[in-house]
C-alpha cells in the first residue's frame, strides 16, 4: 500500500511541506535542495538491509550489492576531493566529528576550537556537547576589530595551552580559512589537524575554496548542505590515518550504516563530480557576494565586513532588534533564514543579535545576482519594519512569484 494509503496523516504533513518549501525562500546556510535522484536512492530498498561492518568484512550476508555501493560512493568521494581515504558510514556531522575525536583523542584531552559564539560549532567545544563534557576544550576567538581569524593569536594560544587536537572549519564564519597556516601552528605544538568542512564541502568540491587535504590529519563533512545530497556525513584523512578513523565509526560509535543514505551519498557525488557543479559552486558564492553588497548598499553591518562563502553573517544590534524576533517576522513574510550569534554576541544563544544567511539553495533553484538583490532588498525591509503587517503581506506575494519563477525540481 502506499503512503497516503497506508498513513494519510503523515502523507498529508508532507505534502504541506512540500508545498512549504516550493513557495517559501529558503536562505538557511546548512540547507539546500537534493536532487530527485538522491532521494529516490535514499528512498531505495536498501532501507532493508543490516550492513554492519565494511565491503568485504560484514557481518552479515548478503551484502553482494550493497558492498558494491559503498566502495563506489568511496571512491567517487576520494576523486571528487583528491584524498586518499574516505569513511561514507558516518549518519551525521557530529557523529563525524565523534569518531574523529576517539581516533586521536583519549577522554579528557584538551583540544582548540572556535568559540560557538565566535563562529564555531556545537561539536568544537560547547559545555552542554560530548566534545565540551568528555575533553577540555581550549576555545580560540576571532579579532574583535576585523571579526576574522587572527593567526598569531592562534597560535600563541595553542603553545599556551598545547593541545592534542586543533579544530579548524566552522559553522558561522563568512571568510575563507587559511589551512597551511593551521597545519604549521599543529606542526609546532605536536597536534593533530582536523577540518570540518561542513559548510562549505561543496565549494572545495567545486574548486572556488581551497581544500584542506593537503593539510588535515582527518577532515569531517556533511553531505546535505552545499555538497546537495543527502542527509549525512563522511570522514576523509590520509592513507596512514585510515585504519584509525575506519575503527573509531565501526565498531566505535556505530552498529549498522545506512546504506540508502550510502547510495544518496554516491549519487551526490556523482552530481558534484559533472562540470556543471563547478559553475553552481561559483555562483553560489557570487550570490552570497550580491546579497552581501545588498545588505551592504542598505545599511546593514556584516560580520567580518563581508563574505567569501556562501553565508553572510549580519549583525543587527545598530537596527534594534534581535536575530530572534528578524527570524519571526522574514518566516512570516516567507524568508527562511535562522537566528545566530555574533561574535562576542552579549545576547543568549536562542536570541543572539544576529542573522545568519545563506545563498546555497536559492542558487539550486537557479537564483542569480539580480535575484539575490531582490532577495536583500525585501530582507532590508522586513528587519527594518518588523511589525508591518501589510508589508509582510505584500512581501509574501512577491516571494511567492519569485518561487514561481524558480521552482525547485523542473
Amino acid at each position: 500500500m502506499s503512503l497516503k494509503q497506508t498513513d494519510p496523516a503523515v502523507y498529508g504533513l508532507i505534502q504541506k511541506e512540500e508545498e512549504y518549501q516550493k513557495k517559501t525562500l529558503r536562505l538557511i546556510a546548512s540547507e539546500n535542495y537534493a536532487s530527485k535522484a538522491v532521494m529516490e536512492a535514499s528512498g531505495s530498498v536498501l532501507t532493508n538491509k543490516y550492513a554492519e561492518g565494511y565491503p568485504g568484512k560484514r557481518y552479515y550476508a548478503g551484502n553482494r550489492y550493497v558492498d558494491e555501493i559503498e566502495l563506489l560512493a568511496i571512491e567517487r568521494a576520494k576523486k571528487l576531493f583528491g584524498t586518499g581515504h574516505a569513511n561514507v558510514q558516518p549518519h551525521s556531522g557530529a557523529s563525524a566529528n565523534i569518531a574523529a575525536f576517539f581516533a586521536f583523542l583519549d577522554v579528557g584531552d584538551k583540544f582548540m576550537g572556535l568559540d560557538l559564539a565566535n563562529g564555531g560549532h556545537l561539536t568544537h567545544g560547547s559545555p552542554v556537547n560530548f566534545s565540551g563534557k568528555w575533553f577540555k576544550p581550549c576555545a580560540y576567538m576571532v579579532d574583535k576589530k576585523t571579526e576574522a581569524l587572527d593567526y598569531d593569536a592562534i597560535r600563541k594560544r595553542a603553545l599556551e595551552e598545547k593541545p592534542k587536537l586543533i579544530i579548524c572549519g566552522y559553522t558561522a564564519y563568512p571568510l575563507i580559512i587559511d589551512f597551511k597556516a593551521f597545519r604549521e601552528i599543529c606542526n609546532e605544538v605536536g597536534a593533530v589537524m582536523m577540518a570540518d568542512i561542513s559548510h562549505f564541502a561543496g565549494l572545495v568540491a567545486g574548486g572556488v575554496y581551497p581544500s584542506p587535504v593537503p593539510y588535515a590529519d582527518v577532515i569531517t563533512t556533511t553531505t546535505h548542505k552545499t555538497l546537495r545530497g543527502p542527509r549525512g556525513a563522511m570522514m576523509m584523512c590520509p592513507e596512514a590515518n585510515a585504519q584509525k578513523i575506519d575503527k573509531a565509526v565501526f565498531p566505535g560509535m556505530q552498529g549498522g550504516p545506512l546504506e540508502n543514505i550510502i547510495a544518496a551519498k554516491a549519487v551526490c557525488f556523482h552530481e558534484a563530480l559533472q562540470p556543471e557543479f563547478r559553475q553552481y559552486a561559483a555562483q553560489v558564492v557570487k550570490n552570497a557576494k550580491a546579497l552581501a553588497d545588498e545588505f551592504a548598499a542598505r545599511g546593514l553591518r556584516l560580520v567580518a565586513g563581508g563574505t567569501q562563502t556562501h553565508l553572510v553573517l549580519v549583525d543587527l544590534t545598530p537596527k534594534g532588534i534581535t536575530g530572534k524576533d528578524a527570524q519571526i517576522a522574514l518566516e512570516e513574510a516567507g524568508i527562511i533564514t535562522n537566528r545566530n550569534a555574533v561574535p562576542f554576541d552579549p545576547r543568549p544563544p536562542f536570541v543572539t543579535s544576529g542573522l545568519r544567511v545563506g545563498s546555497a539553495a536559492l542558487t539550486t533553484r537557479g537564483m542569480k545576482e539580480s535575484e539575490m538583490k531582490h532577495v536583500g532588498q525585501m530582507i532590508v525591509k522586513i528587519i527594518e519594519n518588523p511589525t508591518d503587517s501589510e508589508l509582510k503581506l505584500r512581501t509574501r506575494k512577491e516571494v511567492e512569484d519569485l518561487c514561481d519563477r524558480f521552482p525547485i525540481y523542473k
